[in-house]
């Protein structure tokens, strides 16, 4: 496994890097406090085949692998664009349809994807189940041809843009993934008011008795455990590169900050209780980023069980690293980092939201614990 990437690699984060700062934070920020999305953002994004980077190139994709879409993810938070979409439509339900759906599946909703004409929300969270996937009660069950969905989901980001849903659900035999058309008869959901600045909204989802057809399950009824955990990966590949992007973003401010303002003899930065703790989450990032490219690396090559305990690893780094670094550029700031004009404060709840979701970091010291030190179950 090569720990550099490689030259097409690097050509896509500086072509996307360029691309980001177009936009940039300023643009994201006005987009999300005004209640708008992100729409121009993502549709040339598509146009020019980012948000594709990992659908096979039979179906307009680029063919690459999650690290490909990581990358653009990484490069697009760092110049100030965290995309939440980005880890749940072209890296969730677009990997597990390329990967286990049927051949019309595949011709059906990828394309979409390639081009970003298509997003798709994915649905596991329940209000009772909390981290424990093992207590969901929406189910599934056959009616003729059709499929019959019942129950309810919570903090789904983004339904209000997205054109369906991915959805967990349990059948007799366990758990199946669902495509559910966001028009669908029977299908409401409820926005959850946050305090987060971003212009994905949450919402809490209805599904009372929608009925849908005979091929809305994704590939086998049979393996839909096997392709919950081969959706978790890069969800939570994607979230820790969008947290090492945005800790980029919060610690070029800092230290550009760090470098210019004076209040002695000498720039701030010049002073160890500043430049040590900068320096410290500028190896954490390094160190996060160095996990999650490995993660990506094993999953990209088939290795699904190494590549679990890595993207768990790298998620909680970087959900570490964010939060540290969004903290301590807002403490480098002093009263300006509380300012809508320097951009830090409004990065609060994102670098927060990191350390709880996909997984909570408390649930990936759980399975650390468990999986990679063998030490007795604590739940």
């Amino acid at each position: 496994m090569s720990f550099v990437e490689s030259e097409e690699r690097i050509a896509l984060r500086k072509a996307v890097s360029e691309f980001g700062a177009k936009y940039g934070h300023d643009y994201f920020i006005a987009k999300s406090r005004a209640g708008e999305k992100t729409t121009e953002l993502w549709e040339e994004a598509g146009k020019l085949g980012y948000l594709g980077v990992a659908v096979p190139e039979e179906y307009g994709g680029g063919g690459g692998g999650i690290g490909d879409l990581a990358a653009v993810c990484e490069e697009l938070a760092a110049a100030g664009c965290p995309l939440l979409l980005m880890v749940v439509s072209p890296a969730i339900c677009a990997t597990v349809i390329a990967r286990f759906g049927t051949d019309e599946q595949k011709s059906k909703w990828l394309p979409g994807f390639a081009d970003g004409t298509l997003k798709m929300a994915f649905a596991i969270t329940e209000p009772d189940a909390g981290s424990n996937s093992h207590k969901l009660k929406t189910h599934v069950r056959r009616d003729g041809d059709d499929w019959i969905l019942k129950g309810t989901k919570t903090y789904i980001s983004g339904i209000d843009e997205v054109d369906a849903v991915l959805v967990v659900a349990i059948q007799a035999t366990g758990p199946v993934l669902v495509v559910v058309p966001t028009n669908s008869e029977g299908f409401t959901h409820h926005q959850i008011e946050m305090d987060l600045v971003a212009p994905e909204k949450q919402f809490t989802l209805f599904f009372d008795d929608v009925r849908l057809p005979s091929d809305a399950v994704v590939g086998s009824p049979d393996q839909g455990l096997l392709q919950v955990f081969a959706g978790l990966n890069p969800e939570r590949i994607m979230g820790a590169s969008m947290a090492t992007g945005s800790a980029r973003l919060a610690i070029g401010k800092a230290v550009s900050y760090a470098q210019q303002r004076q209040v002695w003899d000498s720039p701030i930065g010049a002073h160890q209780g500043l430049s040590h703790p900068l320096a410290k989450i500028h190896i954490e990032i390094e160190l996060a980023r160095l996990m999650t490219q490995k993660a990506a690396a094993l999953y990209d090559s088939g290795r699904d069980k190494e590549s679990g305990e890595a993207a768990n690893m790298a998620k909680y780094a970087a959900g570490e690293a964010i939060a540290a670094a969004v903290d301590q550029a807002i403490q480098t700031h002093g009263g300006n980092g509380l300012s809508s004009e320097y951009g830090l404060a409004s990065m609060l709840g994102m670098s927060r939201l990191s350390r709880i979701a996909p997984v909570s970091r408390e649930m990936v010291l759980n399975f650390v614990a468990q999986n990679s030190l063998k030490l007795p179950r604590s739940y």
